[in-house]
């Protein structure tokens, strides 16, 4: 099992495939961005505003109508093709409604019909889910690029997930496919927003980890209590930190090896805010996934830093803009 080894890189979209320009909306529980982003899947402009979660539905949609306007004062905005949305979710990418977890007020929300809708936009819409997103954006032009079957995870307030497979982006009949942080790793744990117990999002968040942290009686001396300081503390030898990234890495390396059981992965791309605490999750997780990837076929799988960022889902926002524009959309492995 590897955290490093090369990749090969994506190859970029031949001149004249598709359009030279999309608009992209990456929508989560703390931020929704957006962005122009051309055909090699470069950010052109972008823009963001926080996500009022807790607000009602309009002032929700009122942040993402915002960052478009903005965007629609650009001088390259004409060019824009399409327009695609990453959301939190659960989505119906079907009928164009999202009702993301973290954002009480959406509940079959017609997100598609109200962006699109809008006078400024005047160009279709495709939606879809973050995770998939974040899938989208890895197998174009991120560290699952060369690989046939992949799992792309995004782990930070939440935790999502987009699957690779046979080579292309699978995001299910819904759009929701891949969607680990809902799988079940401890039948009598935690209650979930999402209505089940003991998902991996409960063990593994920035939310949980900061909380079970706290619990267990961490106080940072300067009182910051994320779990980017939960992270601090662990690479300063703290136990109960250590404990934390521990447990959210037993319960990742659970989802993650059920999905490769059921889908046979040869790697994991992992992404987002406490992906950024390095070894203090990728080591424990390598050391968990030897562990519960137990079957011959499930040994192997290798682990990667998501090479994106946070732009991730903007880039994938804008692959769905793409295809939906007319081009092949990408691809990944040989």
């Amino acid at each position: 099992m590897s955290s490093s080894a090369a990749v090969p890189q994506s190859v970029p979209a031949e001149p004249g495939t598709g359009p030279e320009l999309v608009a992209a909306v990456d929508i989560g529980g703390t931020k929704t961005a957006a962005a122009l982003v051309d055909a090699a899947g470069t950010l052109v402009a972008r823009t963001q505003r926080p996500t009022p979660a807790t607000a009602p539905a309009e002032a929700v949609l009122g942040a993402v109508l915002d960052a478009v306007e903005e965007l629609a004062a650009h001088p390259r905005w004409s060019a824009a093709a399409a327009l695609g949305i990453g959301s939190a979710g659960p989505v119906d990418a079907a009928a164009g409604t999202v009702s993301p977890v973290n954002i009480a007020a959406w509940r079959g929300f017609p997100l598609v019909e109200r962006v699109a809708g809008h006078p400024a936009v005047g160009v279709p819409v495709a939606l879809l889910g973050d995770g998939v997103a974040i899938a989208e954006a890895e197998a174009w032009r991120g560290a699952a690029a060369g690989y046939r079957n992949a799992l792309c995870m995004v782990v930070s307030t939440g935790v999502g997930g987009g699957l690779v497979l046979d080579g292309a982006v699978y995001a299910g009949p819904s759009g929701n496919a891949g969607h680990i942080g809902h799988i079940t790793v401890g039948m009598d744990g935690p209650p979930c927003p999402c209505g089940s117990r003991g998902c991996v999002e409960v063990y593994a968040s920035g939310t949980a980890i900061a909380r079970y942290a706290a619990e267990q009686g961490l106080r940072p001396p300067d009182g910051d209590t994320t779990a980017a300081a939960v992270a601090t503390a662990a690479l300063a030898g703290d136990g109960v930190a250590l404990a934390a990234y521990d447990r959210a890495a037993r319960a990742l390396a659970a989802g993650i090896a059920a999905t490769a059981t059921l889908v046979e992965l040869e790697a994991v791309v992992i992404g987002g805010g406490v992906a950024q605490s390095g070894p203090v999750l990728f080591d424990p997780l390598a050391r968990h996934l030897a562990s519960y990837a137990a079957l011959p076929f499930t040994h192997g799988i290798r682990l990667h830093h998501a090479r994106l960022g946070t732009d991730a889902g903007l880039v994938g926002a804008a692959a769905a803009a793409m295809r939906l524009a007319g081009a092949p959309g990408p691809r990944t492995g040989k």
